[in-house]
């Protein structure tokens, strides 16, 4: 177990620098971030002192070697817009994306388990065929095409939920405040709940048709056969037998959903001006700020090897025949 451990954490620590290496020379590789430190009307010479001052006239191994540095002591440099340090920047706007990205794996997971197993105890029927039909559905809108949608009807014409806006939930739960959580709470979901839809539809649709297809495969086992032959009743055999050995391709998938919806964050928190690090990615993007782009990719990096590793983990404790040697 231990041996397994180092293993596994080397192989991510390996991942991060493959992932952290891509970053930096594709940001590098669209011209001189120099010139954005620099006004307009500056000289060649003073460009030229920027450049020296700030490391960009050395070679780009050189340059890696010295953000590597940095990412050992958590500096990652600080942010050509604000000159404040990218990582406070990304780390300040983190609670916002955690909560539209956990609301959304819950509310894709909660909806997906009792609609994948529906489907497969159903499996052939009109109840089947309507859920695999709206599951393709969902798949297939683009996500930013649904988020327009709902702010067009239910924000604007219908003026049920709000079209923008947040309240802040993280800060004041781990900041020991529970009265203000409580207080928070209600207004929270209520603007949680329109960019969660928009971003759980894909993963609710997807996750149900893998609930789906693993049940069924299960279900024509024959420990199934056999406990359905002892008189069991349906509900032992589907909740205590079948979905229990159903679930380990599940946790794959939502051990996986977190990093896949971190990333489909920056379109949505764009869409309904949320103030999360997705949004602040992108404005980085337009902007050319290396920094801040860096500081994000590096810390969804940490986040996405973090969960594989606790996938991993989870696999033993759900199935013992999976070997972690």
């Amino acid at each position: 177990m231990g041996a397994y451990f180092v293993r596994r954490l080397l192989q991510s620590v390996i991942v991060i620098l493959g992932v952290t290496l891509l970053s930096f020379v594709t940001l590098h590789l669209a011209g001189d971030p120099t010139y954005l430190y620099v006004s307009e009307r500056a000289t060649e010479q003073e460009i030229i002192d920027t450049r020296i001052k700030l490391g960009f006239d050395r070679p780009l191994p050189e340059q890696y070697l010295r953000f590597l540095a940095g990412l050992a002591t958590g500096d990652l440099g600080d942010s050509l817009r604000s000159r404040t340090p990218a990582l406070d920047l990304v780390l300040e706007r983190l609670p916002a994306t955690l909560e539209l990205t956990i609301f959304a794996i819950l509310l894709s997971t909660l909806l997906a388990i009792p609609i994948g197993i529906l489907a497969a105890i159903h499996r052939g029927t009109a109840i089947d065929g309507g859920i695999m039909l709206s599951a393709m559905l969902g798949q297939s809108i683009p996500s930013f095409w649904l988020g327009l949608m709902l702010i067009l009807f239910v924000g604007l014409q219908l003026r049920i939920l709000p079209i923008s806006g947040h309240t802040p939930l993280i800060e004041p739960l781990f900041g020991g405040d529970l009265t203000t959580f409580a207080q928070n709470f209600p207004d929270a979901i209520y603007h949680l709940i329109m960019p969660g839809i928009t971003i759980a539809t894909f993963s609710l649709s997807r996750n149900a048709r893998l609930i789906r297809s693993s049940m069924l495969e299960v279900l024509s086992q024959d420990f199934v056969v056999t406990a359905r032959a002892k008189g069991l009743a349906e509900r032992i055999v589907i909740l205590r037998h079948t979905f229990r050995n159903a679930l380990i391709p599940i946790v794959t998938i939502l051990g996986l959903e977190f990093g896949f919806l971190l990333s489909g964050v920056v379109v949505t928190e764009t869409v309904f001006s949320w103030p999360g690090v997705g949004r602040l990615v992108f404005n980085a993007i337009n902007q050319r700020d290396i920094p801040l782009v860096q500081a994000s990719v590096v810390l969804f990096s940490f986040m996405f090897v973090g969960l594989n590793l606790l996938v991993d983990f989870l696999y033993a404790q759900l199935d013992p025949r999976v070997r972690l040697s």
